[in-house]
């Protein structure tokens, strides 16, 4: 990887004397073990819910879309929220240091031919410290265009994480020259590989290929999908994993852009593993037709999923959907949310004292089943 030009000021996570150095407190030297990421989720988290968690000693990443175009008002709106990082992290003054969050693109879209061109220089204006890149069209990753974006943002410094949900791909992403490989079990939110398996088999399969054919490069492993407490990240770190990203649990963060209705709805959902389901159908019905067919999404099941099972016309459908959005009726929108929405039932938390709270229980869970095997 390339020298970073710039360095942060934070603390490095050995300093409280307590929690080693791993290879992820190397490459983020503010983080404190365990050491939780936020997902990049978007139209949900934002500049100041990144820096919150990073300032806890976890690496918050910001959603930055999927559309490189010139002009984008998505870059436009993710220097913007970079600035909220940065003004968040008290380093507004200090424009030349690199700020400890990182940024998550969505590679899915044919417009990612101008990334070097438009995205590029956004990052490199504001200086994050890590790029996170998901969902590239398979014929872009064939063709080496996504090895060629990791070698333009190792050239300029940053620590690059590739969210991958099988094997396979993370091999190849690994081969591409990713530092962080974030290993996605099935479980998880919003968007994923159709076709994968949970964490437990997942993530110990990943450390091991990584292990067994890239020990040179010192690759880190991050686990993701269906933790939602300490107990989750816990386990994800026993299974091989540097460190755990969660995503639906940030949703109930303050600072978090979540309306009140799907606040609500987390609250009230239960039983994950029924009332959530994988599908290519949340995107058909609202039309974000930008993700190959390797890739599909979980969400809660809602009424448009439920006339969709019962054999609703997909026409009847869209049209329901339609006519309940103009009439501010919200039940038939599609909220992303994981299986393990049933543990997501607390009131709304800043999200600093999520990552704390994440932390401190699974330090308590680690240290209790350390004991009772003693």
């Amino acid at each position: 990887m390339g020298s970073p030009t710039t360095s942060t000021t934070t603390t490095p996570a050995a300093a409280d004397g307590k929690t080693g150095v791993s290879k992820l407190n190397a490459l983020f030297p503010h983080t404190v073990n365990p050491v939780i990421v936020s997902a990049p989720m978007f139209w949900t988290t934002n500049g100041v819910i990144s820096a919150e968690v990073s300032k806890a000693g976890g690496i918050g990443i910001i959603p930055a879309g999927f559309l490189f175009q010139p002009g984008s008002y998505q870059l436009t709106d993710l220097a913007t929220e970079l600035k909220a990082a940065r003004e968040t992290l008290g380093l507004a003054d200090e424009p030349q240091t690199r700020i400890p969050v990182g940024v998550g693109f969505i590679l899915a879209h044919p417009s990612t031919e101008h990334f070097l061109e438009t995205a590029l220089p956004v990052l490199q204006t504001h200086l994050p410290q890590a790029v996170w890149l998901f969902a590239p069209n398979p014929q872009d990753v064939a063709a080496g265009k996504i090895r060629r974006i990791i070698e333009a943002l190792h050239a300029s410094g940053f620590v690059v994480m590739y969210q991958v949900g099988t094997v396979a791909t993370a091999r190849g992403a690994a081969a591409d020259g990713a530092d962080v490989i974030i290993a996605q079990g099935i479980d998880a939110g919003g968007h994923q590989n159709a076709a994968g398996a949970g964490i437990v088999s997942l993530v110990p399969e990943v450390v091991d290929m990584l292990k067994a054919e890239f020990a040179d490069k010192e690759t880190v492993a991050l686990a993701a999908g269906g933790v939602a407490d300490g107990r989750g990240v816990a386990a994800a770190l026993q299974l091989g994993a540097d460190g755990v990203v969660l995503g639906s649990r940030f949703c109930l963060a303050k600072e978090a852009w979540t309306p009140e209705f799907r606040r609500k709805l987390i609250q009230e959902t239960v039983d994950g593993g029924t009332s959530t389901i994988k599908s290519t159908f949340h995107d058909d019905i609202q039309a974000t037709a930008i993700w190959p067919s390797v890739y599909d999404g979980r969400a809660i099941r809602g009424p448009y999923f439920e006339d969709h099972v019962a054999g609703v016309s997909f026409e009847e459908n869209l049209k329901r959907y339609e006519v309940a959005k103009e009439n501010k009726d919200n039940s038939r929108l599609v909220t992303w949310m994981g299986t393990g929405v049933g543990l997501i039932n607390a009131d709304a938390q800043p999200a600093a004292e999520i990552v704390r709270e994440l932390r401190e229980e699974a330090k308590e869970r680690i240290r209790s089943l350390h004991s009772a095997f003693q």
